[in-house]
C-alpha cells in the first residue's frame, strides 16, 4: 500500500511513496548494523565535527525545510524556521557536550581501580510523530549518534518527504551511508523491525496507544524502550498571577503548532476570585491569534494535519459541550478546503468532560475553576498523564513550592512548558518514562558498564 503524503490547506496529494518489502528491511537492518560497529571507533571529536555540519546544512537550508513541514503537516513556516534552528541547536548542543556526558566516572570498590563506561548498544529503532517532523527525529539522532549507535527512522506516515530529507542530510554532513537510515513502512511493520535481533532499542513519541503496543513487542523482545506519549498539561494560574502575561503566554502554549504538541498547555486551572477576567483575557489572545495558509508570514495558526484529527477534536468539544460546558470562542468547523480549526475555548469544565479526562489535541483550551489552592493541586493531578505543568504567581517561592507537588516531568514557574537540549524531557504515569535531551537522554542508549580491575 502506498505511503501518501497529503497538503493539509489543499488537501490535495503532494506525492506518493512506495513501502520497502520485508527483504529490504532486513538488507537495511543488517547494513545499519554492519555500519555501527565501525562508527563506534570513530572518536567522539570526529563525530562532533560531522554532527556540527548537519547544523550547518540545516541552517544553510531553513527555508526549503520549513516548506516542507508546512506542505507535509501544515506548520507556519515562521514556526518551521524556529523547528529547524532548534534541530542545529541540538545538534551543536551533543557535539560540545557528548564527551563530557559519556566520560568514565571512577567508584570507589575493593578493585584497585573501578569505574563505569558508557558504550554504545547498536541500532537503535526511533518511531516518530509528524506533529514537530524534524525536532523530535533530532533530538533522538543527534544524542544516539554521538554516542557511537546507528540510527533507524519509522517516520508518521504523513510525513515521508520530511524522514527522506533527513536522512539525505546525514548522507551529505558526511556521515557514513548506512549509520541513519529511514524505513518507509507503515505501522504495521514495525513489529518485525523490534524483532530482528540486530535492533538493540526503541524510542517512540506518539500516542498512549501506539507506545503500549510498542512496549508490549520491546518487552518480549527484551529490549530497551524510552517512550514519550500524551499530556493534558494543567496551566495554574494563581490569584497573584500578571493576568496578562499568563493569557498571552497561555495562548501562545495552546495554539502553537496548531495546538498539535504534547506539551501544550490544555487544562487552564484558574484559582478563586479571578477566574472570569483570566477567562477574559484568554479569549482576546486566542482570537487575536491569524488563522490562514501556513506559507503565509503572518499565520500563526495553521491547518490541523490531517482530517481525521479534526474530527475527532471537534467530536470532543462537542461531547464536552453537550456535557455542560460553554463554548465561547470557535468551535465551528470551517467551509472550504483545508483541515482548518479555530483557536476555540471553553468554560465551565469538569472532570468527567472529554476536555478534561482526554487529551485535546488542537487549538481548544479548557476552563477550570478551583476553589483555592489545594483544589487547584488536585484537580492539577487528576489525569492519567504526566509530562509537563506550569503554575503563576508573581510570588514565584510559592509557584514553585506547588510545583513541586504537581505530578509531571516537567514543571515550569512563570513561563510555557518546552523542551531545551540542555535539560532533560520526559513524562511520568500514562505521559511515558525514560528521558531525553541533556546527560539523562544521550545515557538512555548506551551500556552502561561496570569495569572493575586489580
Amino acid at each position: 500500500m502506498p505511503i501518501r503524503s497529503i497538503n493539509p490547506t489543499t488537501e490535495r496529494i503532494n506525492n506518493r511513496y512506495e513501502e520497502i518489502s520485508e527483504e529490504n528491511i532486513k538488507e537495511i537492518i543488517k547494513n545499519c548494523h554492519k555500519e555501527s560497529n565501525e562508527w563506534k571507533k570513530i572518536s567522539l571529536e570526529d563525530r562532533a565535527i560531522l554532527m556540527g555540519k548537519v547544523a550547518f546544512l540545516l541552517r544553510e537550508e531553513k527555508e526549503r525545510y520549513s516548506r516542507l513541514m508546512a506542505q507535509e503537516m501544515g506548520k507556519p513556516v515562521s514556526q518551521g524556521r524556529g523547528e529547524i534552528e532548534k534541530c542545529a541547536w541540538v545538534c551543536e548542543h551533543y557535539a560540545e557536550q557528548a564527551s563530557s556526558y559519556l566520560q568514565p566516572e571512577s567508584l570507589p570498590s575493593d578493585a584497585s581501580r573501578s569505574y563505569v563506561a558508557f558504550r554504545p548498544l547498536g541500532v537503535v529503532l526511533a518511531v516518530m510523530p509528524w506533529n514537530f517532523p524534524f525536532w523530535q527525529v533530532f533530538r533522538f539522532a543527534a544524542p544516539a549518534l554521538m554516542a557511537g549507535n546507528g540510527a533507524l527512522l519509522k517516520h508518521s506516515s504523513n510525513v515521508p518527504g520530511c524522514a527522506l530529507a533527513i536522512e539525505d542530510l546525514f548522507r551529505r554532513a558526511g556521515f557514513p551511508d548506512h549509520i541513519f537510515r529511514t524505513l518507509m513502512i507503515g505501522s504495521g511493520s514495525v513489529d518485525q523491525v523490534i524483532a530482528n535481533p540486530l535492533v538493540r532499542a526503541v524510542t517512540l513519541t506518539g500516542s498512549e496507544q501506539a507506545g503500549r503496543k510498542v512496549a508490549a513487542k520491546a518487552g518480549e523482545m527484551l529490549k530497551k524502550t524510552v517512550l514519550e506519549l500524551g499530556g493534558s498539561d494543567p496551566f495554574v494560574v494563581l490569584p497573584g498571577a500578571d493576568l496578562g502575561e499568563a493569557a498571552t503566554v497561555g495562548a501562545h502554549s495552546r495554539c502553537i503548532n496548531a495546538g498539535q504538541s504534547c506539551i501544550a498547555a490544555k487544562r487552564f486551572i484558574v484559582v478563586g476570585d479571578i477566574y472570569d477576567a483570566f477567562v477574559e483575557h484568554l479569549r482576546r489572545a486566542m482570537a487575536s491569534l491569524k488563522t490562514g495558509n501556513p506559507l503565509d508570514e503572518e499565520t500563526e495558526v495553521g491547518p490541523m494535519a490531517r482530517g481525521d484529527l479534526r474530527e475527532e477534536l471537534h467530536a470532543q468539544v462537542q461531547a464536552s459541550v453537550l456535557q455542560g460546558a460553554d463554548l465561547i470562542l470557535g468551535g465551528v468547523l470551517p467551509e472550504g478546503p483545508g483541515f482548518f480549526y479555530p483557536p476555540t475555548l471553553l468554560t465551565g469544565v469538569q472532570p468527567g468532560m472529554p476536555a478534561f479526562d482526554e487529551e485535546l489535541f488542537g487549538p481548544v483550551a479548557a476552563m477550570i475553576r478551583a476553589r483555592d489552592v489545594e483544589d487547584a493541586l488536585q484537580l492539577a493531578n487528576q489525569t492519567s498523564f504526566g509530562l509537563g505543568g506550569s503554575v503563576w504567581d508573581k510570588d514565584s517561592l510559592r509557584a514553585e513550592h506547588l510545583a513541586a507537588r504537581i505530578e509531571a516531568g516537567a514543571v515550569f514557574v512563570n513561563g510555557m512548558v518546552k523542551s531545551d537540549p540542555r535539560l532533560p524531557f520526559g513524562g511520568i504515569k500514562d505521559s511515558g518514562y525514560g528521558r531525553e535531551l541533556s546527560a539523562y537522554g544521550i545515557r538512555e542508549f548506551v551500556n552502561i558498564q561496570t569495569v572493575w580491575v586489580r
